[in-house]
Formats: C-alpha cells, sequence, structure tokens
C-alpha cells in the first residue's frame, strides 16, 4: 500500500482523519468514545501536543492539532494502536480496525485553522445525526458554541476563539458555523495536492522546504506535489513572458481573441510537459478538463500551419520547458 508523505516540523498544524478498516464502525458505544477521548488527552500530554478541536463520528474521527516537535507520526501511530488494542480487547474484536494509516493535512495558520473548525464541527449535520449541532455530545462544538464547563482540560480553544470579534464570542462561533453551510465546498479549493491547506505562497514554502533531493516512489502524493508545483512555477512564468493575466482568466472573466490564444498556449505547454493531467490542467487555469482537450486539439492544428505562432511558442518553450 502507497504510504502517505509526512510532512512534520516543530510548530506545525495539522488536520488530522482516519476511517474504520472497510468503513466498519470505530466507535460501538459511548464507553469506546469516551476511552478515545481519554486517549487523546494522554496523546496531548505525552507527546506535547494541542488539540484544538475533535468530532467523532461512527465510522472515523477528526482532529485539528498542533505539534510541539516533529511528532505527529509517532502520536498517532501510539493512538491508533492504543486504542485498537483496548477496542478488540472489550468488544472481543481481532484484527485492524483501522483502515490503512491515518490521513494528514498540513494547515497554514490560525486562520485556515478556524475555518476548518467549522467544516468539521457541521460533521453531525451533513451524516443527519442531528438537526442541531447542540444535541451532538461527541465533538468540541459545544464547549466554542456555548462555552460549556464540562470540557477536556487538553482542549485548546482560545486559538480560534481570539479570532472572532464582539463580546460573546461563543456567539459570534455559533453565527460563523451556521453561515459555513454555503461555504464548506470551498475549503477543499484551498487543499493543495491533497495534502496542504492554505494560499499558493505557503505551498511554495513548502516544498521549498521539504521536497529533498529525490523523490520517493512509494510517495505518490510527494511526486504528484512536485510536479504540480513546478508546473505552477512555469505556467506563472510563461503568463509572465507573454503579458498574460492569469487570475483573470482563472475568474472567468471575458477575455479577447489575443488573450484566448495565449491562455490556449499556456494550456498547451502545460500539456506538453506531460506531468499533468487535463483535469490538473483545467483546475490550473479555471476551465473544465473537456475544455482543456478541446483547445489542445485546436492549437495544435494551428500550430501546424501558423509560423509566427509556433515560433512564439517555440521561444517560449525553450524558456519554460523542464
Amino acid at each position: 500500500m502507497a504510504r502517505q508523505w509526512r510532512i512534520e516540523f516543530p510548530g506545525a498544524i495539522y488536520h488530522v482523519l482516519s476511517r474504520g478498516n472497510g468503513r466498519q464502525d470505530i466507535f460501538r458505544s459511548d464507553d469506546d468514545r469516551r476511552l478515545f477521548l481519554e486517549l487523546i488527552g494522554q496523546v496531548s500530554k505525552r507527546f506535547d501536543i494541542e488539540v484544538h478541536a475533535y468530532v467523532l463520528m461512527g465510522n472515523h474521527y477528526h482532529l485539528l492539532l498542533k505539534t510541539r516537535e516533529a511528532n505527529l507520526s509517532k502520536a498517532m501511530q501510539w493512538l491508533g494502536t492504543t486504542y485498537t488494542r483496548r477496542f478488540n480487547l472489550k468488544n472481543r474484536h481481532s484484527g485492524h480496525l483501522f483502515q490503512g494509516r491515518f490521513k494528514s493535512i498540513i494547515v497554514e495558520n490560525d486562520v485556515y485553522l478556524l475555518r476548518l473548525s467549522c467544516y468539521i464541527h457541521r460533521n453531525p449535520l451533513r451524516a443527519a445525526l442531528v438537526t442541531r449541532l447542540i444535541d451532538y455530545p461527541w465533538s468540541s462544538y459545544r464547549v466554542y458554541a456555548y462555552g460549556r464547563k464540562q470540557r477536556p482540560d487538553w482542549l485548546k480553544t482560545e486559538t480560534l476563539l481570539y479570532q472572532l470579534c464582539g463580546e460573546d464570542r461563543h456567539k459570534a462561533y455559533r453565527t460563523m458555523v451556521q453561515q459555513y453551510a454555503k461555504e464548506q465546498s470551498s475549503v477543499w479549493e484551498d487543499v493543495r495536492y491533497g495534502l496542504i491547506y492554505g494560499s499558493r505562497d505557503f505551498v511554495a514554502a513548502i516544498k521549498s522546504r521539504f521536497r529533498g533531493e529525490h523523490q520517493d516512489s512509494e510517495l505518490p502524493q510527494q511526486n504528484q506535489f512536485l510536479r504540480a508545483t513546478d508546473s505552477q512555477m512555469i505556467l506563472e512564468s510563461a503568463s509572465k513572458f507573454l503579458a498574460f493575466d492569469l487570475e483573470l482568466a482563472r475568474r472567468g472573466k471575458r477575455i479577447t481573441p489575443a488573450e484566448k490564444q495565449k491562455r490556449d498556449m499556456l494550456i498547451f505547454l502545460l500539456w506538453k510537459t506531460g506531468r499533468l493531467s487535463n483535469k490538473q490542467i483545467g483546475k490550473m487555469m479555471g476551465v473544465t478538463y473537456s475544455t482543456v482537450s478541446k483547445i489542445i486539439s485546436a492549437f495544435d492544428d494551428r500550430i501546424k500551419t501558423n509560423r509566427q505562432l509556433q515560433a512564439q511558442y517555440d521561444t517560449m518553450n525553450s524558456l519554460f520547458k523542464v
């Protein structure tokens, strides 16, 4: 099984998710949930990890964490192994409880962490387990939204609540979560390559710091990330060469025929690198993958008969293709 690429450093923030093997339930009773929360507390203390939010569902869980040391893998391995052993003993279960390795998304900063907290806290609503989030006892929502005094002593709420304005930050959080119903799909627009949640500058910084000298064939996420970020740099440099407003095109604004030709040339350049699928190119350029296919075919035909266009493309290709 392919491993997930782990990016670990002191002060890193993560969204951690793990599901049951074959999507089986990992919590069969409230005692199981209480045990899991107890173990989270031990993880926080033993591995010096801040826990900012959690949601326990039937067959999976979500955690928002900040590691003071580069030790996420060790901490989550201990949590998964310890809980599985005690769950199996209590429930007369054998074998694997979790589906492979846990999934982790590194988060840029506290602002992005706040948005993620809204997303994970709304899980019980999306799963139709409750009609009001206050009625779901197995998440940190009630602490954030109502200031419930019965809260785990390891749960750190200040980082998120202090970002909110007004005298009643709990009410402000409730309002934010309610309004978030219209925005939850936008979270994944800022998740880059399935493992980083943040801005393009943050992605570039992570790449610069953690790309390493060699790619690991057993880490497909790393390989995809490195290929795509290289392609992003090529795209941005080539756009400047053509004096093309990339952001304008991405926002779906109407462009002139001359600008359209520049856009098509950029799409053709990305396609010729062989690093990205049409779907990935479309996401970078703000068009659908089927549109990418049509553009590639049409541009290939034009470039064969237009010497000026061919010369412009060849110049750009020689400068930016790697």
